[in-house]
């Protein structure tokens, strides 16, 4: 296996020859299988292992047997105990989801502190079949279908190349000792219901089943890739990403083959789900105006557009401009200079403004705006609500809340980057000039 091992490893290109690897070791025989695989092959290595608290005695003693383990072997090694089943009350998601997302931020944290360059698991090919059926349980597309990678970021998985069986018998062979999870012969977790219950049904239907399943899932990966290659092009023709925001194209989507899909695959990197992205798509022909959220995006439906927006706490700090400064980098990077009025030519472009200095009083404020503020719009003589001035302008909801004030008092002075007040526009009598221009 040893050779297998290292020519997986090659192929797969999982990583180079003098990488650091974090091994995340349970203690169980996968794991010590591939902590010995790793002992054996000289690779630079060390260890990370979980105590997620939900056995009593037999957590602890997975943690005991580890330690020794490392001892031993003079392996650096890292421990951590998690109230796992605390975390998933609070958080309301399962146990199971709960221990995955405790050890995989912390694996990250470490492998960022300790300078390693990936972590490895020590999921084998019986997984990949479990991981199959599990996310079919759960309505999926075919990336769900596709089991577990080889190479996700910084995680690796080295033992996907070999099945269960054959770990055991590598195990016996070699005297390595691990620990058994008396909870593997439970069937109360979903993976282990499908292990213990479903997969060994299909085997004594067809004793082929888990090779067969596991060319299944290569053929699967090979027209998963196929499908993606067709999705990122047709993303590019619908699809603008800026640094705050991604806008997709109505008129564009519906104009795809496959919009539904299409949307489904463009929005799952934004945490929202297929159930939330069938209401999203059912929204394209409403009134603009409508909000969806997922745990880290906010999609607001626009008349041509549909934006994607982090999740953020709504910003209240007020940011000043004395008369003397040249340049503000909070909460937009403004370059700021002062002019004599005769000869000053006006810039046109919405980045650039420029007042009359004498009607100016300093510092200037900048803020955002809020219900009930109104300006004069540059060339009109009537006041008009900012809210209305937005609607008349088809501003986007996410454009709207991202907008800054620049304020004179408790005049408004410019609506940032849009239209200046009348009040403050340079005349024929005006003597000096003060100028805003918006750098990205």
């Amino acid at each position: 296996m040893l050779n297998r091992f290292l020519e997986n490893i090659s192929s797969k290109n999982l990583f180079e020859k003098g990488q650091k690897i974090l091994l995340a070791v349970s203690g169980g025989i996968d794991s010590m299988v591939m902590l010995y695989l790793f002992e054996k092959s000289g690779f630079d290595y060390g260890v990370v292992h979980c105590n997620f608290q939900l056995r009593g005695a037999e957590s602890d003693e997975d943690e005991e047997f580890v330690r020794r383990q490392v001892l031993i072997h003079g392996i650096p090694a890292w421990f951590k105990k998690f109230e796992t089943e605390e975390y998933a009350r609070l958080n309301g998601i399962s146990i199971e989801m709960a221990a995955r997302e405790l050890r995989y931020t912390w694996f990250s944290q470490i492998r960022n502190e300790q300078g390693y360059d990936f972590v490895a698991t020590a999921h084998h090919a019986d997984d990949q079949i479990e991981t199959f059926f599990l996310n079919l349980s759960r309505k999926t597309g075919i990336r769900g279908l596709t089991g577990i990678r080889e190479k996700t970021g910084e995680i690796i998985r080295p033992l996907l190349f070999v099945g269960r069986a054959e770990i055991e018998k590598f195990a016996r062979e070699n005297f390595i000792e691990f620990r058994e999870d008396s909870t593997n012969s439970e069937s109360v977790y979903q993976r282990n219901f499908i292990r213990n219950k479903i997969l060994p049904a299909f085997v004594s239907m067809n004793p082929a089943f888990r090779k067969n399943m596991t060319e299944s899932i290569e053929n699967l990966k090979e027209a998963g890739a196929i499908y993606n290659n067709f999705c990122d092009r047709e993303k590019s023709k619908i699809v603008e990403i800026s640094n705050h925001s991604i806008s997709i194209n109505i008129k564009k989507l519906e104009q795809s083959e496959f919009p539904k899909t299409l949307l489904i695959e463009i929005l799952s990197d934004y945490g929202f789900n297929p159930v939330v992205v069938g209401e999203i798509f059912k929204s394209l022909g409403a009134a603009p105006g409508r909000q969806f959220f997922s745990k880290t995006h906010r999609l607001v439906k626009d008349r041509e557009k549909l934006f994607v927006t982090e999740n953020e706490e709504p910003v209240q700090q007020l940011f000043y401009i004395e008369a003397e400064a040249i340049e503000l980098f909070e909460p937009q990077h403004l370059l700021i200079s002062h002019h004599r009025a005769e000869n000053f030519k006006i810039r046109k472009e919405p980045q650039f403004a420029c007042f009359d200095a004498d009607k100016l009083e300093f510092p200037l404020m900048i803020r955002k705006w809020q219900a009930g503020d109104y300006f004069q719009p540059f060339g009109m003589t009537g006041f008009k609500k900012l809210s209305d001035f937005f609607i008349d302008g088809k501003i986007p909801v996410h454009q709207k809340e991202n907008t800054w004030l620049l304020c004179s008092g408790e005049k408004i002075v410019w609506v940032m980057g849009m239209r200046i007040d009348n009040r403050f526009k340079i005349n024929p009598s005006t003597r000096s000039v003060f100028q805003l221009e918006i750098r990205d």
